[in-house]
């Protein structure tokens, strides 16, 4: 058996900002994804997801009894499947801020829940908003929060706008060009990272109002102005603003770069050859890269894998 697939996302902006009612725009990102499975020889890491989805049961056994009204899951296949040894096989990369229990979530979702919302019908604001709330239950198993995006992306597999908390659509993004110069890139930072401390850290920072301030004057302002130039394709101002964001983030969110990015980071806002700003919660896994020069980008990071993820 193997089931359909789900692709990781990525979070171009909105990320912390979207917690304090930021725009944000998510793509889905085919390059990674994953889907469930069942082998007559399981690997150890098979084994290991296997484990980890009889958890999930349990807890998802408890979630329907406590939100009836919000989803319903065929429990009893769910474990007789996990009885059989299913797993999720993913080459999706835990802990990059890609996605990578979203797209499991959604796997999930599309095969067990009872009386679930499907991509082919009409999805209206209210659709998308009820599945962005049962997907912020589900996934709150790994993360303890979550806003339910990750795994709305994976499942429906189109670019989403965020432009509040209840309210989100699917977004037109400008195509992109075959020989453009410009593009959106992830850089390895060789090491994973995890959401629940990241996110934490971020609650704390929110107690202070001096962060409060910078938050909504600065972080919000710029990002939101970053998903508007994206969509209209004002490629200027955008660079401008992304400019100005990874400046914001590098002065107020240091933590959540790992260290020795610091210079880099700095660097690229110094150079103009980069700029770069977090993917996903951030403390490892990708960082996110803009350029208007993809070949001059390349040359600076040289000792750094670059994966272009859209081309300008």
């Amino acid at each position: 058996m193997k089931g359909p697939l789900f692709y990781s996302k990525i979070l171009l902006f909105g990320e912390y900002g979207i917690i304090k009612d930021s725009k944000g725009l998510s793509i889905p990102y085919n390059f990674y994804n994953g889907a469930l499975k069942v082998s007559a020889e399981p690997t150890a890491k098979a084994k290991e997801s296997n484990e980890h989805l009889r958890r999930f049961s349990n807890y998802l056994n408890t979630l329907q009894k406590e939100h009836p009204e919000l989803v319903q899951f065929d429990i009893v296949t769910l474990e007789v499947d996990i009885e059989k040894g299913m797993y999720f096989d993913s080459s999706i990369p835990q802990g990059y801020g890609v996605g990578s229990s979203g797209a499991l979530v959604a796997a999930i979702y599309d095969k067990y829940a009872t009386d679930k919302i499907t991509v082919l019908e009409n999805l209206t604001r209210d659709k998308l908003l009820k599945l962005k709330k049962i997907f912020g239950k589900m996934e709150s198993f790994f993360h303890g929060e979550s806003s339910g995006l990750d795994p709305l992306n994976s499942y429906l597999s189109i670019p989403i706008l965020i432009n509040s908390k209840d309210n989100i659509e699917p977004a037109g993004i400008p195509s992109q060009t075959e020989n453009g110069t410009g593009a959106v890139f992830l850089l390895d930072s060789g090491s994973t990272g995890e959401t629940a401390p990241m996110v934490s850290i971020f609650m704390e920072n929110m107690k202070q109002e001096p962060f409060r301030k910078m938050l909504k004057n600065q972080f919000v302002k710029h990002t939101d102005a970053c998903v508007e130039d994206f969509l209209k394709g004002d490629v200027k101002s955008l660079f401008k603003n992304v400019k100005s964001l990874s400046h914001v983030v590098l002065d107020n969110f240091k933590p959540m770069i790992p260290s020795k990015f610091h210079k880099l980071w700095k660097q690229g806002i110094e150079t103009n050859d980069y700029y770069l700003k977090l993917c996903g919660s951030g403390g490892g896994g990708y960082i996110l890269g803009f350029t208007e020069d993809i070949e001059k980008a390349r040359k600076s990071l040289k000792d750094y894998n670059l994966e272009v993820v859209y081309t300008f």
